[in-house]
C-alpha cells in the first residue's frame, strides 16, 4: 500500500500548475549546478521515531551523482536504500545534512517547490501500480491530464513515449493483459511524461524474471544514452549493477561503506559488505575442487607429482587484456587451469583463475614446502596478475 500511495502522490504532486507546459521550469534555481552533480548528499542522516526510541536509517551519507550517469545504490534488505531514495524525491526530509537535486536543497522546499522538483524527477516503482480500469495509453497520460495538458499534446507525448519503450502496439491494452516486463515499461513511460532530468528507480527489476530483467535494464541504458537522463537506481542485486551502472555505492546499516566505478568495486572490493554482495557472482571454488585442495605441509616435502594451487586475480586496473599465455609460460612446467574466468566490465578485463602449477626444479632445494619453490612460483604469477596467493596443493 505504501508504494501505491507513493505512486498516486507522485502523479498528483508532479502535475504542472495550470497553464504550464510539459517540462516547464517553475523556478530558475533548478538549474544544474556548475560542478556537474545532478544529485548530491552532504553528511545526510535520517532518524525515525519508534516505540523503542529513535532509529537511525541513514548516517552521515555523502554522495555525488554526475549528470548523465547511471548511479547504482546497493545494499541488503534494511540497509537504508529506499529511505535514501525517498529523500531524493522529497517524500522524506533529512534529519541532518543536505540533499540537493539539480542544485536545489530538497529539504528546504515548500509544496510548490516540491511540485517543481517532482516534475523534474521521474520515479519508477517496483510493483508498477497501474490503474487496472485504464488502458496503457490512459495510465501514461494520467499525469498530463491532471496537469491540464491539452488532449492533442497528450496524445503526441504519450504515443512518442510508448514508441520509446516498445509498447506502441499495446496502446489500447489493459494492464491485466500485460506481462510483468510490459507493465514495468508502462511505469517507465509514465515516469518520463514530464521530461525529467533525473529518473529514480526503486528496485525496478526485482519483481521480474531474469530474461525480462535484462530487457528492462537494456531499456534503461538506452533511455540514458538517447535522452542524456541521469538515473539513480537502487537494488539488492549486483548483477543489475554490473549490467547497467557507471558508478556504485554500497550501503550497509545506513552508511555508505564503499563507492566507486563499477569495474573498480567489482574487481577489487574493499569492504566485507561489498564482498558478501559479490559472492554470488564470483567464481567460487566448486565443492569437488575445494575438497581436493590440501594445505601445504609445514615441514615435509610435497608428495611426488603434487602441484601448487594458485588463486590468480585480475582487477582491471591495467586496462588491458590479461595475457594468460604469458602467465602460463612464466610459471613453466606443467600448468593446469582448474577453475575461473575473465569478463569485461566497463572495458576493464577482470576475473579469477585457479591454476595448478608444478614448481621448477631449479627454484629451491629439496623441500619445496619450506619456501623457495613455492615463493618463486608465486612471485612469477604476481608479475602477470594484480593479485596471486597460494591455496594449497593437489
Amino acid at each position: 500500500m505504501t508504494q501505491l500511495f507513493d505512486t498516486l502522490g507522485f502523479i498528483e504532486a508532479s502535475a504542472v500548475r495550470a497553464g504550464a507546459g510539459v517540462g516547464a521550469t517553475a523556478h530558475d534555481e533548478t538549474a544544474v549546478p556548475a560542478d556537474g552533480a545532478a544529485v548530491s548528499l552532504e553528511q545526510v542522516g535520517k532518524v525515525f521515531a519508534t516505540p523503542r526510541g529513535q532509529a537511525a536509517a541513514l548516517r552521515d551519507v555523502t554522495l555525488d551523482v554526475r549528470r548523465g550517469e547511471v548511479f547504482g545504490i546497493i545494499g541488503r534488505s534494511g540497509a537504508g536504500k529506499s529511505t535514501l531514495l525517498r529523500l531524493l524525491n522529497g517524500l522524506e526530509r533529512p534529519s541532518s545534512g543536505r540533499v540537493r537535486v539539480q542544485g536545489v536543497d530538497v529539504g528546504a522546499l515548500d509544496e510548490d517547490g516540491l511540485v517543481a522538483l517532482r516534475r523534474r524527477t521521474g520515479m519508477v516503482f517496483q510493483h508498477f501500480n497501474l490503474l487496472s480500469a485504464k488502458t496503457v495509453f490512459e495510465n501514461v497520460a494520467l499525469p498530463l491530464k491532471i496537469a491540464g495538458v491539452p488532449k492533442a499534446e497528450r496524445v503526441r507525448k504519450v504515443d512518442a513515449l510508448l514508441d520509446l519503450v516498445g509498447l506502441a502496439a499495446k496502446r489500447d491494452a489493459y494492464p491485466a493483459s500485460l506481462s510483468g516486463g510490459q507493465k514495468q515499461r508502462v511505469g517507465i513511460a509514465r515516469a518520463l511524461v514530464h521530461d525529467p532530468e533525473v529518473l529514480l528507480c526503486d528496485e525496478a527489476t526485482s519483481a521480474l524474471d531474469p530474461e525480462t530483467t535484462q530487457s528492462i535494464l537494456a531499456l534503461l541504458a538506452d533511455i540514458n544514452r538517447r535522452l542524456g537522463l541521469t538515473i539513480v537506481l537502487i537494488t539488492h542485486e549486483m548483477e543489475v549493477i554490473r549490467a547497467v551502472c557507471d558508478t556504485v555505492a554500497v550501503i550497509e546499516q545506513g552508511e555508505v561503506v564503499e563507492t566507486g566505478p563499477v569495474w573498480r568495486v567489482f574487481g577489487d572490493p574493499r569492504h566485507g559488505a561489498t564482498r558478501a554482495l559479490l559472492s554470488t557472482l564470483q567464481h567460487d571454488l566448486p565443492a569437488e575442487l575445494a575438497a581436493r585442495v590440501r594445505p601445504l605441509p609445514e615441514q615435509a616435502a610435497l608428495p611426488d607429482g603434487a602441484q601448487i594451487v594458485l588463486d590468480v586475480r585480475y582487477t582491471g586496473e591495467s586496462g588491458g587484456e590479461p595475457d594468460v599465455g604469458a602467465l602460463a609460460a612464466a610459471l613453466g612446467g606443467s600448468v593446469r587451469f582448474l577453475h575461473g574466468g575473465i569478463e569485461s566490465i566497463q572495458g576493464h578485463a577482470q576475473g579469477r583463475l585457479v591454476i595448478a602449477a608444478t614448481p621448477r626444479a631449479d627454484d629451491a632445494g629439496p623441500s619445496a614446502a619450506r619456501g623457495g619453490a613455492v615463493a618463486a612460483l608465486l612471485e612469477r604469477a604476481r608479475r602477470h596478475a594484480n593479485h596471486a596467493e597460494v591455496l594449497g596443493y593437489v
